[in-house]
């Protein structure tokens, strides 16, 4: 029986979709009949297979900055054309682009229960950040071979729209997802292990069945004051939270993070804080603040001289859970921020 040509649906940025550069980057979504720009790779590479119906487009900093409007415009834009199949990207090493492409795959999927697929480099902050609900195949960081990488997220996607059996992620060619399947081995677990332990020690090549996260090394660096004159700021991952926790920080898988003054306060009084966070027993530090945030011991270190300055402003998130692209992107603004004040030196307080 002949199989129906499926209809797709492709998301470009302002680029791929040759609205322009990043002087397009703040243009919302909007939907083009057909296949314009990179869809075209699509189209060539589906063939006879199916048939691009329309393209949405967003800018990027549209995309990055009104995350949620954006991604609600773009579903009911992909709901509209009624397809079988969405192809976001691929992305490539382009952070905007790939984060955009993985929220809108993953809110297609939750609300229209239509399959998706994207592409993108592994250093991309989209795929740490939605590699678990979304089919992210791997490609290289340029799109300077941009059929061969469209080819693969196309075969893929036909496959999820048919609803065929899925490979292992090795066989297929996309990030892995956390997923556990039980398989038939053909040799016992230790034989395995021993056989794998022994091409290790013989220097030969193997594969772990139990692949470890690759962090990579931070130096830590000197402080450039002695700290009798360095101002010296409290940051925390530990949750502590005005009441009525106003930035709306999750309780775990933190996106948010939230910049608190402590302008003329000695301490911190609990009757005024709170603490979502998820990972461990809050109780303590809702009942004394500072068993987290420390302000009151600093503001004594303050006054005796043995710092130079507190930082009037306290940093806070919630650690537990939260991705590394996440952890890296809060890290980096709240350092900016940090370095722009003028603060020297921060004690990162945890769980």
């Amino acid at each position: 029986m002949a199989v129906k040509p499926m209809q797709v649906v492709c998301y470009l940025n302002q680029f791929f979709g040759q609205l322009g550069g990043e002087e397009k980057a703040g243009v919302g979504p909007q939907v083009v009949d057909g296949a314009v720009g990179a869809a075209r790779a699509v189209q060539q590479a589906l063939g006879d297979a199916g048939t691009v119906v329309a393209t949405v487009i967003c800018g990027d900093n549209y995309a990055a900055e009104q995350a949620e409007r954006a991604v609600a415009e773009m579903v009911a834009l992909v709901a509209a054309a009624r397809p079988d199949l969405v192809v976001a990207g691929p992305a490539f090493l382009a952070g905007r682009y790939g984060v955009a492409c993985g929220a809108l795959c993953a809110a297609v999927q939750a609300a229209l229960k239509i399959p998706t697929v994207t592409g993108m480099h592994a250093e991309n902050p989209g795929v740490e950040l939605h590699r678990r609900q979304v089919y992210i195949v791997q490609t290289s960081a340029e799109a300077a071979r941009m059929l061969d990488e469209v080819k693969r997220l196309v075969a893929l996607g036909t496959k999820l729209a048919r609803g065929e059996a899925i490979g292992a992620p090795t066989a297929e060619g996309y990030f892995a997802r956390g997923v556990t399947r039980n398989v038939v081995a053909g040799a016992s677990a230790a034989d395995r292990a021993v056989a794998m332990l022994l091409e290790k020690l013989a220097g030969r090549p193997f594969a772990s069945e139990v692949p470890r996260p690759a962090f990579p090394p931070v130096a830590a660096p000197r402080l450039a004051k002695t700290l009798e004159g360095a101002t010296i700021a409290l940051v925390t991952d530990g949750g502590l939270v005005p009441k009525g926790n106003p930035d709306g920080i999750e309780a775990l898988n933190a996106t948010r993070y939230g910049a608190y003054s402590i302008e003329g306060k000695a301490g911190l009084d609990a009757a005024q804080y709170d603490n979502p966070h998820r990972g461990y027993d809050t109780t303590w530090v809702k009942q004394d603040p500072h068993r987290l945030v420390p302000v009151d011991v600093a503001r004594e270190l303050e006054q005796s001289g043995a710092i130079g300055k507190l930082h009037e402003t306290v940093y806070s998130t919630v650690g537990v859970a939260t991705t590394l692209a996440h952890s890296a992107r809060m890290g980096a603004e709240i350092a900016e921020k940090l370095r722009a004040a003028g603060v020297d030196a921060v004690i990162l307080t945890s769980t």
